[in-house]
């Protein structure tokens, strides 16, 4: 009924009603690419990710893995590294694991963790984490593999914050609108 769809985003904004629920059903039932986050994550059936044929990209922060894995909140932060990989297995997904150090994983074997160099406290801002959501998502609908979207995602994410952040806190819009430069400095 969308139309013509490479890859879907959902969970930033949903809330968790009759209405969110349905949503979160019907991206994950579709052939595509599929990237949840935020209030999406806690509407996932972790044996309905595992089913799908299509890549799933999750992308918690250390509250949102905690309640992913049934633990306290602090555990994930004590052991960062476990719980991305932890979550990668449960949910058969690359995860994407926010944090001071971003930290993606795949649930295929022998596949080392990425750790993304560019991150800042910066975007630990209202919205910053929707930006990085629908930055990886078009990164999944260009056809790039997860593991690879969610790494130049995080990536583009940072370098952008890097690049709006002059000494005061930033909005989720500085970061958006700094994300053409620090894609033609990648590019340099």
């Amino acid at each position: 009924e969308a139309g013509r769809v490479q890859a879907w985003v959902v969970g930033p904004g949903l809330g968790d009603g009759t209405e969110a629920v349905e949503a979160v059903s019907d991206v994950l039932a579709a052939e595509v690419p599929v990237l949840v986050d935020a209030d999406g994550l806690r509407l996932l059936d972790a044996d309905v990710v595992r089913a799908r044929t299509a890549p799933t990209v999750l992308t918690p922060h250390a509250g949102e893995a905690a309640a992913l894995l049934g633990v306290a909140r602090e555990e994930v932060e004590a052991g960062r590294l476990a719980a991305v990989r932890e979550l990668a297995r449960r949910f058969g997904a690359t995860v994407l694991l926010k944090g001071s150090t971003t930290l993606i994983a795949t649930d295929t074997p022998h596949t080392p963790v990425r750790a993304n160099p560019t991150g800042t406290s910066w975007l630990a801002t209202a919205g910053s984490g929707d930006v990085l959501s629908g930055l990886t998502g078009s990164l999944l609908a260009a056809g790039l593999a997860p593991l690879d979207a969610a790494s130049a995602g995080a990536y583009l994410h940072g370098l952008a914050a890097r690049r709006a952040a002059d000494g005061s806190p930033l909005a989720a819009m500085d970061v958006v609108e700094a994300i053409p430069g620090a894609w033609r400095d990648v590019r340099a």
